[in-house]
């Protein structure tokens, strides 16, 4: 959503352990350069660093260094390690690869961080079905990206299949996340067309109003049950998106069958997210909107998502509105990962595998709750309250 991740917000996920996904609302470049970002933020294990030969002199190590913007440059005959040209010392020995100091210190600060192979933080980007978007695959993958989301409102179609199959074919090693779907009919033609994941939901998210429009969904719970039930036999991980306004919606939806969730309005207005704060009757707030709100639009990669890239008419299925202020995600995405840990300790489950092995055995119950236990589970009695969650 381009209301909630670019590069910025993209790093922020990654360092805490989640990931997060490049909106398509943008140019295929501009697209491709977030990414470069995010997988640049960590240089990981450098196996081709720039080095100089044994001939080079001092000018030539200052002009790289102007260049590049290091401060240590290896100097190197064939894989033999000269030198290492530092702000004060030096060393002698075989050049395998470099890591940094700055890298090495991030390790320390973030031990949950989602890395790829090479040490850097993983980063995905979302596509729509055009045929055109091939080409903005090839650029994404030249900058680095480590999964694709194939972004529709509707994802059983010819044209996310043929997308699909082309990208397996053309990236065997890319992970593609299909969808969205909410009927094990819709799940079972992506898996066979080669989804690595799927991502579940329509009509469920907070600025989504395509039930309304459209008179076309499912219930959220309904929908990751049935979809997680049939995807669990052929070994392919769900993605819950939409329908998530506070952590226990996140453990409800992880119980469900569901492996993930993916968030939009609970990461808006964060300090990482895009846009600026304003005020409005003293609240300090950000601009959320729904890429299919008529705002969102405006862009064709948006109009492409709701299939209304050709249409003089164009019908909104979302809507632009304003989420108050979260703070930082570093300080909000652990209380998240506090509140799902202390769900499960409470149901007595010490892991997702553990719970859904629960859910598929009968052992996992659910009741459905009247309005006087649902008002039951929430404040009551009181003449006046402060919520603070963290």
């Amino acid at each position: 959503m381009d209301t909630v991740t670019e590069w910025e917000m993209a790093i922020a996920m990654a360092l805490m352990g989640g990931i997060g996904i490049i909106h398509s609302n943008n140019t295929a470049e501009e697209q491709a350069s977030h990414v470069r970002r995010v997988k640049k933020y960590e240089q990981g294990f450098i196996n081709n660093p720039v080095t100089l030969r044994p001939n080079d002199t001092v000018r030539d190590l200052l002009e790289t260094k102007e260049k590049h913007g290091f401060s240590g440059i290896p100097k190197k005959r064939e894989a033999k390690l000269l030198k290492l040209i530092y702000s004060k010392i030096s060393f002698q020995d075989e050049l395998v690869a470099l890591i940094s100091r700055t890298d090495i210190r991030k390790n320390r600060d973030y031990p949950l961080a989602s890395k790829d192979s090479s040490k850097q933080l993983l980063v995905g980007a979302s596509i729509s079905t055009r045929m055109e978007d091939r080409e903005r695959v090839r650029l994404l993958v030249d900058a680095g990206v480590d999964v694709i989301v194939i972004d529709s409102s509707q994802g059983n179609s010819m044209y996310q299949i043929e997308m699909v199959k082309f990208i397996k074919d053309k990236y065997p090693h890319l992970q593609v996340i299909g969808g969205n779907v909410v009927t094990q009919n819709q799940a079972f033609n992506l898996i066979k067309a080669g989804v690595d994941c799927l991502r579940i939901g329509m009509g469920s998210g907070s600025i989504c109003i395509t039930q309304e429009v459209c008179a076309v969904g499912r219930p959220q719970g309904t929908a990751v049950f049935r979809v997680c039930e049939l995807a669990k036999k052929y070994g392919v991980p769900c993605i819950a998106d939409g329908g998530i306004k506070n952590v226990g919606h996140v453990t409800k939806a992880l119980s469900l069958g569901a492996s993930t969730v993916m968030m939009g309005s609970l990461l808006a207005a964060t300090s990482e997210s895009p846009g600026e704060y304003f005020y409005q009757d003293g609240v300090r707030l950000k601009k959320y909107r729904g890429m299919g709100s008529l705002d969102a639009m405006k862009h064709k990669a948006s109009q492409s998502r709701y299939f209304s890239d050709k249409s003089q008419i164009k019908v909104a299925q979302g809507v632009s509105g304003a989420v108050q202020d979260r703070g930082s995600i570093y300080d909000y995405i652990p209380y998240l990962i506090a509140g799902v840990k202390h769900g499960k300790q409470d149901l007595g489950i010490k892991s997702i595998r553990e719970m859904h092995k629960c859910l598929y055995s009968g052992e996992l119950r659910f009741e459905r709750r009247s309005a006087a236990a649902r008002g039951e589970g929430g404040v009551h009695g009181l003449h006046h309250f402060e919520k603070k969650l963290y």
